[in-house]
């Protein structure tokens, strides 16, 4: 990991804890004439554009304040989106689409996470079957409007 971002992981994870938000990811990418950073944030409940807006004020005015980027730079602060959900509490009972690798194969499922158990995630097809977290390659929440 670089050390610039290992600084924007530590500033992240300092204001995400202090909001009680959970950091799920931080991307650094470019270069010193145009820097982008990236931060994906969750929470028990859903994030509003107040949420990453303070935590991106919060994240620059250290970023500034301990000149740990000083050339121009662009600073996103998002969730995840239903395409990268974190797979936390708040997803138990809702229905994935997932893509993992078992066996050396990738397989795909449909099913509704049942529950989690440190890196095991449960979910429920016509059978229950159980995943490593390092193991999926892809997850989304599938959105019902019924």
């Amino acid at each position: 990991m670089s050390l610039l971002r290992e600084n924007i992981v530590r500033i992240a994870e300092k204001i995400t804890s202090e909001e009680g938000l959970i950091l799920i990811d931080v991307l650094v990418r470019g270069n010193e004439r145009s820097r982008v950073i990236e931060v994906f944030i969750d929470g028990e409940s859903n994030i509003t554009a107040d949420d990453c807006a303070a935590v991106s004020q919060k994240m620059n005015d250290i970023v500034e304040g301990e000149k740990i980027i000083t050339s121009p730079y662009r600073l996103d602060v998002s969730s995840p989106g239903t395409d990268r959900p974190l797979l936390y509490l708040k997803h138990i009972n809702r229905e994935f689409e997932v893509t993992y690798k078992s066996e050396g194969k990738k397989k795909k499922l449909k099913g509704k996470l049942k529950s989690i158990n440190g890196e095991q995630l449960i979910f429920l097809t016509d059978r229950e079957i159980t995943i490593n977290f390092n193991n999926i390659t892809k997850a989304k929440v599938l959105i019902s409007f019924s």
